[in-house]
């Protein structure tokens, strides 16, 4: 069975979602298909094939999200011996040897990614060439742009 590393906030998310998506959303797309069968004939009722397509979303959301959280591996990177190498969950900061900018990363699972806010997921290129490596040590990034070379700065767990 395939496992799905995620921090304890993604996994807090993604409950979240699911919750909202049971409790809130799933009763609203159900009211709205009855609704709409009030309007009669289904054959060109676009109310009403369009709240059916909605609830199709919404319900393959469910049977996903609910087959994540099924197979969570909750890392919650506090917890970790802090040896100063990277791993899931930490948060890296590196420096680009070319132009001396300063990036921080966090590494988290598939679902938490946010390039914008900072949040990588371990399999991007940027993480799977990071793991492993410790403070101090360089890693080579092959990116759009090119090979990049970082140092890493600083390795900061939870």
């Amino acid at each position: 069975m395939q496992r799905y590393p995620m921090t304890p906030e993604g996994h807090a998310a993604l409950e979240s979602e699911l919750k909202q998506l049971k409790t809130v959303d799933r009763p609203r797309i159900t009211a709205a298909i009855a609704e709409a069968r009030e309007h009669g004939d289904l054959k060109e009722n676009a109310e009403y094939h369009a709240a059916r397509e909605q609830q199709g979303f919404s319900e393959a959301r469910i049977r996903d999200i609910e087959a994540k959280l099924g197979a969570a591996q909750v890392i919650d990177p506090s917890t970790l011996p802090k040896e100063g190498r990277v791993v899931f969950g930490v948060t890296v900061v590196i420096e680009n040897m070319d132009t001396e900018e300063e990036t921080r990363y966090q590494i988290v699972g598939d679902d938490e990614a946010n390039f914008k806010a900072g949040k990588i997921s371990v399999n991007s290129p940027i993480a799977r060439g990071l793991i492993g490596k410790s403070e101090g040590d360089e890693a080579r990034i092959e990116t759009p742009k090119g090979v990049v070379e970082y140092e890493i700065m600083e390795v900061i767990y939870g």
